[in-house]
């Protein structure tokens, strides 16, 4: 689907140093640091309330992080403008659906493109020749993504219309469409179905695959998590438990610990 050049694989795509994120009295982040090779899926883990997604607001810079340095693609990226993200090849997609329900799917997934684009409005108000250059490549890639996603047939319907683990892959489809290449997936398979869940599954493998797309997946469904995880992250209270291959941090005994609720 994509002509970029993917990543070195086995290099640190993205790279968190000691970050620490505080509301109040509540310290949401304590001294995270762990790696995203390129070309991998790391399962990010915990209970409720660990900070996982405390964590993808402050790699999306929705959050300030207090301490600690983030890194993508060798670059500090800790002090960057939320706008700043999505062009550098940073994609997301959020836990909550958040989408013009009364748009198209198309019209919804070519949002996802802004970040692609230059033009202007001056260069749009004097129709300059790179606004149809961009315009043109826009729609090369939408066709791209919602053939990928098996979303062709949707492309005229309101988002409203369609049931909801289709509007999950539109959702998908328009953090697809801006080329990233580190995608953040917040719990994707919240609310989908037992056979929804196995599909899911294949497709962020096709995504890592095809797309030559580092994963960075935030899931409570450890079934997922650890069939499609080359690496695992397991977080709680804020702090990092344990981190390596799936079997090694599904039995290691401070994450066993967290999840049944014992003492550790």
């Amino acid at each position: 689907m994509t002509d970029r050049a993917g990543p070195a694989e086995g290099r640190a795509l993205l790279r968190l140093q000691g970050i620490a994120l505080q509301f109040g009295g509540v310290k949401a982040l304590q001294g995270v640091s762990f790696e995203v090779a390129s070309g991998s899926i790391c399962g990010l883990i915990g209970p409720n309330g660990a900070g996982k997604t405390s964590l993808f607001n402050c790699l999306s810079r929705l959050y300030d992080c207090q301490a600690g340095e983030i890194e993508f693609a060798g670059a500090p990226i800790t002090r960057l403008p939320p706008h700043r993200i999505a062009p550098l090849g940073i994609g997301r997609t959020f836990q909550n659906l958040a989408m013009f329900r009364t748009l198209s799917v198309a019209d919804n997934v070519r949002v996802g493109r802004h970040g692609r684009t230059s033009a202007g409005f001056f260069a749009n108000a004097l129709r300059l020749p790179v606004v149809g250059r961009e315009r043109r490549e826009t729609e090369r890639r939408l066709a791209q993504v919602l053939d990928f996603l098996d979303l062709g047939r949707d492309a005229q319907t309101r988002v409203s219309e369609l049931p909801f683990g289709t509007q999950k892959r539109v959702e998908l489809a328009r953090a697809l469409v801006g080329e990233p290449r580190l995608l953040l997936l917040d719990e994707p398979a919240c609310g989908l179905n037992h056979e929804e869940v196995g599909r899911l599954g294949a497709l962020i493998r096709r995504i890592r695959d095809e797309l030559r797309t580092t994963v960075l997946l935030v899931e409570h469904h450890m079934g997922l998590v650890m069939s499609v995880s080359d690496h695992v992250v397991a977080l709680n209270f804020g702090k990092v438990l344990a981190a390596g291959t799936p079997q090694a941090v599904a039995n290691h005994p401070e994450v066993v610990a967290a999840y049944l609720g014992r003492a550790r």
